[in-house]
């Protein structure tokens, strides 16, 4: 098979630039590698540069039509009080909110959006496992399905397949890697009626959740020390389920276990370098953000738009004038989308590590508690909350559709 660009990794990134192209009269083919999107992610935060991203695009009312909840902050809660800390509702423009959107809705949304123009093509259950090479160029990909290798050759190759990027190993591309000092153990309990409706982060001494409100449900996210879950495991079911009333009292523990328990092994890093002749690497791929603020799926996100807004016409003039085979986009032009998007990526990291060696880590190592941190909280002016609310929601360099298809 041939084509202009083919993507592997049907996530945010991946489907985000497979519609952006394809409007553009761009022949895509996305590649995912399950057999559908209903299964449980960790982000389904989408936040105001993503909204303002589907108004641009005009999916803004399919997209309320999804069952949600929005937020206009986050919050901290220290057993007595909220305090809010990253607050949205000073940003410029019509959106103002955070919202919760379960993200195989969000990814059935823009992948819907995508396959209303004939040249977009979405292979389910198709993994790429490999890259063409010629030289220092990249020609496509080698693909899996069935227990069947076959290749699609592309002008473009894009890497969106996650942390663990097939592709990024196959090219040889390692990233810097940057720290944290904290896992994530991620799983659910049941939300009734008389419960907080905030999305907040409880800090205790040597542990901290956050919770964040599904309607009928939690999702909660239980910090523990870098590598600490064996320990916690050993330490007993009864010992977990008390450490967590005892942050918050209401909450019913007596049915969670371990197997309900997903551990995130938090990685923050990012690679030197996200392109070769005829391939880009963009979102978790280039760079694993630490779940502080929610941000990772909204980077990616941006960095599609970015990818998009370069390449569209370039891709196009290609396509029109195209030979037997096109030529691998030039490394040239690929470095600018690497240079615009570095600032805003290296911009997120370090607030993220300020907060992760200044509060998260602190309050692991019970140097802190909530105690201490609410009354921190309390001296932050309300600009400066304003300030983190941009930062969370729109990011550093928030990106915008620049094409009328």
């Amino acid at each position: 098979m041939e084509t202009t660009v083919v993507i592997a990794g049907g996530g945010p990134a991946g489907a985000m630039l497979g519609l952006l192209l394809a409007r553009a009269g761009i022949e895509v083919v996305l590649l995912e590698k399950h057999a559908d999107f209903f299964r449980d992610f960790r982000g389904d935060t989408i936040h105001p540069s993503t909204i303002q991203v589907l108004d641009e695009l005009g999916l803004l009312e399919e997209f309320e039509a999804i069952p949600h909840r929005s937020f206009e902050y986050f919050a901290l809660y220290t057993g007595d009080e909220f305090i809010p800390m990253a607050d949205f509702r000073g940003l410029p423009g019509r959106h103002r909110r955070l919202a919760m959107v379960p993200q195989w809705d969000f990814l059935k949304l823009i992948t819907t959006a995508a396959g209303r123009y004939p040249n977009f093509r979405l292979l389910m259950e198709h993994r790429a496992v490999d890259v063409i090479r010629d030289g220092d160029a990249v020609r496509g990909v080698v693909v899996e399905s069935g227990g069947t290798k076959t290749e699609i050759r592309a002008a473009l190759t894009v890497a969106a397949d996650g942390r663990h990027s097939d592709l990024r190993a196959a090219v040889g591309f390692e990233p810097v890697d940057i720290g944290a000092p904290m896992d994530v153990l991620w799983f659910r309990l049941p939300r009734h009626d008389g419960h907080p409706d905030d999305v907040f982060l409880r800090p205790g001494r040597g542990t901290a959740l956050v919770s964040l409100n599904r309607g009928d449900y939690w999702q909660m996210a239980y910090l523990i020390p870098k590598g600490g879950f064996d320990d916690l495991k050993a330490a007993g079911l009864d010992d977990f389920r008390s450490s967590i009333t005892g942050l918050l009292p209401y909450l019913d523990t007596s049915e969670v276990t371990f197997d309900d328990v997903q551990l995130l092994t938090v990685v923050v890093n990012r690679l030197p370098r996200w392109h070769l002749p005829g391939l880009l690497i963009i979102g978790d791929a280039a760079h694993a953000m630490s779940p502080i603020g929610g941000v990772g799926i909204n980077l990616a996100i941006q960095d599609a738009i970015a990818a998009g807004n370069l390449l569209a016409g370039p891709l196009a003039r290609a396509q029109e004038n195209r030979r037997p085979v096109l030529d691998p986009v030039p490394a040239s032009l690929l470095a600018k989308l690497r240079r615009r998007r570095w600032y805003p990526t290296a911009a997120t990291q370090a607030v993220q590590v300020q907060v992760q060696n200044r509060i998260i880590a602190r309050v692991l190592a019970g140097d802190a508690d909530a105690g201490s941190i609410g009354a921190a909280a309390r001296k932050i002016p309300a600009p400066v909350r304003r300030l983190l609310g941009r930062a969370i929601g729109l990011g550093f360099r928030p990106e915008h559709v620049r094409s009328s298809h």
